[in-house]
Formats: C-alpha cells, structure tokens, sequence
C-alpha cells in the first residue's frame, strides 16, 4: 500500500513538472521568454494583488513522516518592461506571466503606474487560452459596446494615481485553479527636459519576487548623448545590478535581478522591487539653432541652446495664507519660499503678495534682489500666519497691478522676463468666486508679456482652473499633494521656470508645403528646459527643411538658420533594430493633440470647442491613443465579453476615475431623503453632479457630537439616549449583520486639550463594509476611500458626486454630507462638522443617521444595530429632578428598572451650525441597562473587524 501511494505522489510530481515546463503563451512585442525547464519554487511570500494572503498546503509522504509544504496561490514566472526611446520619444512594453497554483478561483490583478501624459496605445490579455485584444473607440461607443457585453470576473480601467506625475492602469481577472495569464500594456510618452537633463521613469511593481524579471531601456539620440546616468532609487538594495553601456550616440540600461536579489533580506520572501527605476540623460548640442531632424512626411526641431546669460526677470509671488494653509503646508512653503529668495540676482526685481480674505503686499512696487531687501521680505514671510478665506481674484489683480504700473513708469528692463508665480491650496471663497469671471478679469488686465505660473497644493484645489489660467496667460501649473513634500515641490517647480535665457522665441519654416506645426512651449525659452517644434511636409515636394528661428537673448536680437535632409536620419534609423522609424509621426502627434487639449479647455465658443473636439477624436482613432475623449474597449475574440479602459477626466479631484465595475442604478432606487440630482445614473464609479436639497425622514437613529447616541423607537414613538465616555483611538462597533455582510465601526478621535478636567471625545472616522460587494468605505474627515479588491477610489469633501458598486450607491454632498444606500433598503447618512482650524479645543467630527428599517437579519448587533428590532420600554413615574428642568422617571427595559431623565439632544442635519432639538430620556452610566451588557463589549481591534457577540 505504502509503495503504490509514492508511486502515485511521483506520477503526481511529474505531471506538475510537465505542465509547468510545458506553459507557453504567444506574446507581442517582446523576444520569446527563456524556457523554464527547472523553474525552482519560489519562496512564501505575499503577492500584492491577492486580496488575502492566503496559502493551502499539500501533503508530502516520506519516510520521515508527513511533511507540509506551502504552495504560493499566484505564481510570477516572468515581470519584463521595454522601453525605446528614440530622440525623446519614449515606447515602453510592460509584461506579465502568472499562474493560479491554488485549488480556488483567485483574483489577479495587473496595476501599473505610468506618467500622466502618456498615451496607453495597446493592451492584450491572454486568459488559459483566450486572448483579448483592445481597440480605440469613441467614448461612447465604447461605452455602449461596452454595456451590450461586460466580461464577467474581469475589469479594467484607468485611475488617477496620488503621485503627482502617475496614473495607474488596472486589470483584474479571476482566474480558476491552474490557468495561466499574461498581461501585456504599451504606451508612449516624450520626455521633457527639465533642470539640464530627461528623466525616463519606469515605475517597477511586480508585487513579489518574479522567476524572470527583466527591464530593458535603449535609447537612440541622433544628436549625441552628453552622459547617460542611473541613480539609485532602491536606497542601496541593488547596487552594481543595473549595467550601462553607452556609445556616441546609442545607450543601452538592463537592470535583472535574480531571484536572490530581489529578496529584502537573506530570507525574506518579499520583493524589494517597489519603485521606480530612473534613467538620466543629456544629448550634444554643438548648433545654436537646435536640432532638426526629417523622416517620413515629419519633422521634430528640439530647441535648447546653451552658453547664454540669464535674462532679468520682474517676479511676484503670489502666496495663499488662508486657514486652511496651516501646519505643515505653510511651514513649508515658508522653507522653500526662504530658499528661492536666496536664488534672486541682483538685477532681478521682485515682490511678495499674500492673501486670504484680505490681500496684503509686502512692498506696493517691485523692488530689486538685494541681500537687505531679500532679507527683509524672509523676515516678512516668515511671520505669516495662515487664517481666514481665498480671495484669488483680488490676490492676482494686485499682482498684475504692480507688474502693469512698473512697465507704465518705464521702471522695467526692456529686456527682462515678467513672471507671476501663484501658489494656492483652495477654491476661492470671498470676492469674486466665479471661475470664469476670475479667468475673464486676468485675461482683461494682464500683459501680454507676462506669463502666470499656478502651483495648486493638495486635495481642495481646482486644479483644471489653475490650468486654464496658466496656460490662458504663457504659464504652466503643477500640482503636489498635502502629504508630499511641499518644500521640494515647490522649489523645483520654481528652478523651471526662474532662468529665463530667451524672450520672443518664434519659429518659422518658410516652404508652403510644411503645415500642422505645433510646439511644446510659449515664446520664452528657460535654461534647462527644451522648446520641441514638430510639423507636417510633403517629402514629393520638398527634399529638405528649412528653419528660421528668432530670438531676444539678455544682449542681443538672434537669428538662427538651419536645414536638415530625410536621407541623414534614415541610413542612421535603418542601423538599429531598437529604433522607431515612427518616432517622427508619433511626437508629432503627441504634441499636437496635447495642444488640441488645451486650446479645447480654452474655446471661446461652443462651436469652436466642437471643431477641436472633432479632430482630437480623429487624431485619437488615427494613431490608436486612449485621450479624453477616447476609450479602450478590450474584448475576446467572440467579442460577447468586453472591457472598459477610459482616460481620466481633467484632475478635479486627486483621484477620480473610470474603473469600471458597477451595474445600473435605476434613480428610483434611490431613497427619497437621499435623492441626487435627476440625471440618469451611469454604470461608472464617479458622477458629479449637483444634488437636490431634501427634507431629512424626521424619526433616525443618530449619534452626534461627544458622542451622544439618540435611539427612535417607531412603536413607543420615543427617543432614548445615552453618552459613550471612552478614549481617542478607540473603535466601537455600531452595527453587525454578519447574515446580510453588513458592518459599521466609528474611531474616536479626542479634542485638542481636556475642559473643566475632562476629554470630549468623537467619531474622526467610520468604516462600512459590505461582505456581498467586497466593498469597503472609510469616511473620515478629509477624506471618502472606497476599496473593492485592489480597487480604490478616493474622493475629498470638496468633491460632489454619486458612486455605484454594484447594489451600493455613495453619495456625496460638497462639505455636508456623504450617503450610503444598500439597495434602496438600508441607508447611512454622514454629516460633517468642521470646525475653526485655530480652536483651541474642538476638531473636526462626523455624525451617523440611520432610518430605521426591517431590511437587516433578526441577528443583527450592535450599538446601534441591537435597536433595529426594538425592545419593548415603559416609561413611568416621572418626577421632578435635581434639575427643576429635567425630570426624571423610571423605565422598565430587558428586564430591568432604571432611572432615566429628560433632556435635548441635537440634530444637525437641517442646520449643521445649530441643530435641532430633540427631546429624549437620557440612559446614564453609559447606556448601562438599554444596551445589551457594556459598553466595552463593542470595542473592537480594527475599523473593520466584526463584533463578535456571545
């Protein structure tokens, strides 16, 4: 017997080898993978897309005895990423291969981050066999194709990332036990100069340790390549594994750790490939008219001449110190501020306007960069303390006042460079609050020779009006988030545009048959940086191109002259097989429709933002590009399962997207005292749209405040109350429904300092789980998370919108309130209290309102859900209190005789500032006696751990 079942276990044995050595699967657009033959187990360890790190276990019969081995869920065999960059124009393959080892069906997920900007050109996704390919549509076709047939178990989707430059790619597939996927996703980008030198970033996640992991990066530069460097970005961890090798004009990066490398540590079985590898680089510029280069119909003239003196420059700072810059974000600010002044040349001028309500100017005129008057407005910046609203308008019309009235008075260089740097972290809130008003009054007052820089910090800001305004005036805007690092931001924002080298760059190409030419950049030309012109010719009638450039540097007018053949760049193109024949086409594309984007955002009328729209859409479907106004519908062959990729929306908050996985909501379903607006309700995550003011269900269960809970009984048609004196950081466990996967838990957060010798405490966040839906929802106060799977998407309270997962709705009302509905069955209400930043005592907290409702299972806990079966009460003897106010009487409840007195309790949800009475007969003690034992039986370890309930 023993003998036929190690015969069995070795026939099981060779079979898993056989099928292991036996995995194939086509790939596009990468060299075959290396056979794996001996593909040696690799080490327990997480991989990052599971939603649980779970493992089985398989039985090993030896002569020793049973032995246990783990046996990973999802195997990486190989993570390899691509890229070509061929003068500038950057195409990057990221692949993946895995394989479900597991006895269950798992979700696997592939989530790449890749920069805002680039352009997702092909996805393919093999699944045991079926391969789906992707193909550009309009949006919506793409959505309608998209409704007529959703995969199931699959999605796919584009996300703003919390990065400031990187958005996030995702697929998610659930995969049954032994089969095998691949992932494949090209996009192409430019990169930009910036500060001297590009920067190709390539965010490397594989999530765990890979069998085969590989990354490729080869770059062609027909000018030249001054230097080639790879920082190290792994804080040490692979140092002497990324290899360069460089000649005149081709580099070439490969970075492939073995398995042993990857590791953390010696024994760990996590990956400590987690970041991004950065490749620097630096071309030849021995011509001062720049690089112009020819091929196929296109041509590209990259512009950054050197050996130029700087050109003064007449600089305002415009800083927000309203109330919501305290803390960390002005003191950085500050930081960065101290440091930029100490980078202003003598012959530069400059001054300092800071708003919030009000707008104040540290000197009325611009003043020159002295060491005396530097020091002086450090002084001034430093003693700065953020309080009050956001005038923008005021802030930027004093700006260009000053710059205005010194161009009038002749007190400006003829020569110098006018520069408005904006920095702000909010919506306007006094003055003129109109955006379109605030765009139209700059526009109106501002030279034509000034350029307005806007630098928006973190989650509030309108980011898609700050770009409108920069690049409406010759600016551009940025963004960082408020838990990113201010200062730096900040600073190498300011080191982009601080070096004026050229004023009134303009390009001309004097044969007719060159069109369509568009550049990266408006008309003044800043150290470091490059101003890349492409355009279209007809090579049938023209053999060469012919550039004019003129120019203002600091001492001179400049003309510069350049030709360039097709025949140069084509015997260099033809000697490579890494180089894109193509790059020519796709840069010139690339830059077109970028400024297509832009011109659109800025269309005076309804007409003209039509026609740009239309040959946007038709740029997007010729050269196969997801943009905002295209989708990446991916389907099966059979074409009955589809998937869904949309380009984000313009950046209105951080992280809203288009992930798809919803189903249709009709707006019935709704509860009337939740109604959103009456547009029809998508199968997308994120819906703005302004809601409906509605009158509150007069009779919920809530708690508000420190907290007070206030309980409805519909069948007693009273209100009964009780406090929760606990400590901050502590989570108690408001409803349980493990039969209907329905769990809220709320965090304590405590006030600043304790009052007449005691701490008030409140609810700081809330956390609703949905076990059907595998959802999640944290609601604190700054922030809305929903997670679902790998799945998160991210709103602030300055947002306004409606998201759906399958049978949940969120809705969320700017700065109010946010609601959950389950069906239209069960609803939650969040109201939110901010309070004065500058408090001395109170923070900010959250209130709950929940209707009551017959919808949750008999079994349902909590301490709130007990009461949505109601306990029978009977109120009698009431009595005068201590408090003439407050009488007293007894309450017979679960058994037991208590005494209970008459108060107010508010409710905010009519009036957020005052509330609204509700009278109710107060528990003492903690609830003791109405709710089910004590109250630190509803204390649990984590926001969303069940209540387990004897």
């Amino acid at each position: 017997q023993s003998g036929k079942m190690k015969g069995l276990t070795c026939f099981l044995i060779w079979l898993f080898l056989l099928e292991t050595q036996a995995f194939e699967i086509p790939i596009n657009g990468l060299p075959e993978f290396a056979e794996y033959g001996d593909l040696v187990e690799l080490a327990p360890g997480k991989f990052q897309f599971v939603p649980e790190n779970r493992r089985y276990q398989r039985s090993l019969s030896g002569e020793s005895g049973e032995v246990m081995e783990n046996v990973d869920q999802v195997t990486l065999y190989s993570y390899k990423v691509q890229s070509t960059i061929t003068s500038r124009m950057a195409n990057t393959i990221i692949q993946s291969k895995l394989v479900n080892n597991s006895p269950q069906p798992q979700n696997v997920v592939f989530d790449v981050q890749i920069p805002k900007g680039a352009f997702i050109s092909n996805f393919t996704m093999t699944v045991d066999g079926t391969t789906f390919t992707s193909s550009i549509k309009e949006k919506t076709v793409g959505r309608a194709l998209y409704s007529q047939a959703r995969a199931k178990g699959k999605t796919a989707g584009l996300v703003r990332s919390r990065a400031v430059d990187m958005e996030n790619f995702k697929t998610e597939v659930n995969v049954l036990p032994g089969v095998k996927v691949q992932f494949e996703l090209h996009y192409q980008e430019v990169n930009w100069r910036k500060l001297g030198s590009y920067e190709h970033r390539l965010y490397l996640q594989p999530g765990r340790l890979a069998k085969h992991l590989e990354v490729d990066v080869w770059i062609i530069e027909p000018q030249g390549l001054k230097f080639v460097h790879v920082p190290d970005t792994f804080e040490g961890h692979f140092v002497g594994v990324p290899v360069l090798s460089k000649g005149p004009q081709k580099a070439h990066v490969s970075f492939k750790p073995t398995v042993a490398q990857q590791r953390k540590c010696s024994n760990c079985s996590e990956t400590a490939v987690d970041g991004e590898l950065v490749v620097m680089y630096d071309v030849n510029r021995e011509e001062k008219a720049g690089e112009l280069e020819v091929f196929n119909g296109y041509f590209v003239h990259f512009f950054a001449p050197e050996n130029l003196d700087p050109i003064p420059k007449n600089i305002l700072f415009v800083i927000d110190v309203s109330g919501s810059m305290w803390g960390i974000k002005m003191k950085q600010t500050v930081e960065a501020m101290k440091t930029i002044l100490d980078d202003l040349r003598a012959e530069d001028q400059f001054s300092v306007v800071d708003f919030n309500h009000n707008v104040r100017t540290w000197r009325n005129d611009l003043v020159s960069a002295t060491k005396a008057q530097v020091a002086d407005a450090k002084k001034y910046i430093e003693k700065i303390q953020p309080n009050g609203g956001t005038n923008i308008n005021e802030a930027l019309l004093r700006a260009i006042f000053i710059l205005n009235e010194a161009n009038n008075l002749g007190l400006l260089d003829p020569n110098s460079v006018s520069l408005i740097i904006l920095v702000s972290d909010g919506d306007p809130t006094v003055g003129e609050i109109k955006l379109s008003k605030i765009q139209k009054n700059v526009k109106q007052n501002i030279q034509d020779n000034v350029s307005l820089f806007s630098l928006g910090i973190g989650f509030d800001v309108d980011y898609d009006f700050l770009k409108r305004l920069s690049n409406e005036n010759r600016g551009i805007a940025q963004r960082i988030y408020g838990n990113q690092d201010t200062s730096s931001q900040l600073k190498k924002f300011y080191n982009q545009v601080s070096t004026p080298l050229l004023r009134n760059v303009q390009f001309n190409y004097p044969h007719p048959s060159v069109t369509d030419v568009t550049q990266n950049s408006f008309h003044n030309y800043f150290g470091g940086s490059e101003i890349v012109v492409a355009g279209k010719f007809d090579p049938d009638k023209l053999e060469q191109v012919q550039s004019i450039i003129t120019a203002t540097s600091a001492n001179t007018e400049l003309v510069l002259e350049t030709l360039a053949q097709m025949d140069d760049l084509e015997d260099f193109l033809s000697k490579d097989k890494h180089a894109d024949p193509d790059f020519t086409k796709k840069l010139w594309a690339y830059l077109t429709i970028n400024q297509l984007l832009v011109e659109r955002s800025l269309a005076p009328t309804a007409a003209a933002k039509r026609k740009i729209t239309k040959t946007i859409l038709q740029m997007s479907l010729e050269h196969h590009i997801v943009t905002p106004l295209t989708a990446m519908v991916i389907e099966n062959e059979a074409g009955d399962e589809r998937m869904l990729a949309d380009s984000p929306p313009h950046d209105h908050s951080c992280c809203s997207g288009a992930l798809y996985y919803g189903s249709k909501v009709a707006p019935g379903s709704i509860p009337s005292w939740a109604k959103p607006s009456p547009t029809p309700v998508m199968a997308m995550p994120v819906i703005g749209g302004q809601l409906l003011e509605s009158t509150p269900p007069p009779h919920v269960i809530r708690v508000e405040n420190d907290p007070h809970f206030i309980i409805y009984l519909p069948k007693s048609q009273k209100n009964i109350c009780f406090n929760i004196d606990s400590e901050p950081g502590k989570i108690l466990n408001l409803v349980s429904d493990p039969e209907s996967g329905i769990l809220v838990n709320g965090q304590l957060i405590g006030a600043k300092k304790p009052q007449n010798g005691k701490l008030r405490t409140y609810f700081g966040k809330l956390g609703f789980y949905f076990q059907n839906e595998d959802l999640k929802i944290e609601i604190s106060t700054e922030t809305i998370t929903l997670s679902r799977g790998s799945h998160t998407s991210i709103l602030s309270w300055s947002d306004t919108a409606h998201i759906i997962n399958q049978r949940v709705l969120v809705s969320v009302k700017k700065e109010k309130t946010v609601t959950v509905t389950l069906d239209k069955e069960i609803s939650f209400s969040v109201l939110l209290h901010r309070v004065w930043k500058k408090h001395p005592i109170n923070v900010d907290f959250l209130g709950i309102y929940i209707p009551p409702t017959n919808k949750f299972s008999p079994n349902v806990h909590g301490l709130l859900g007990q009461f949505m079966h109601e306990p029978k009460i009977h109120i009698f003897n009431e009595r005068p209190g201590k408090d003439p106010e407050k009488p007293e009487a007894s309450m017979q409840v679960k058994g037991q005789k208590l005494t209970v007195t008459r108060g107010f309790q508010k409710d905010y949800r009519t009036d957020i500032v005052f509330g609204t009475d509700v009278p109710c007969w107060f528990v003492h003690n903690s609830g003791k006696g109405f709710i089910d034992g004590h109250y630190k039986d509803y204390f649990v370890p984590h926001l969303y751990s069940i209540l387990k309930w004897p």
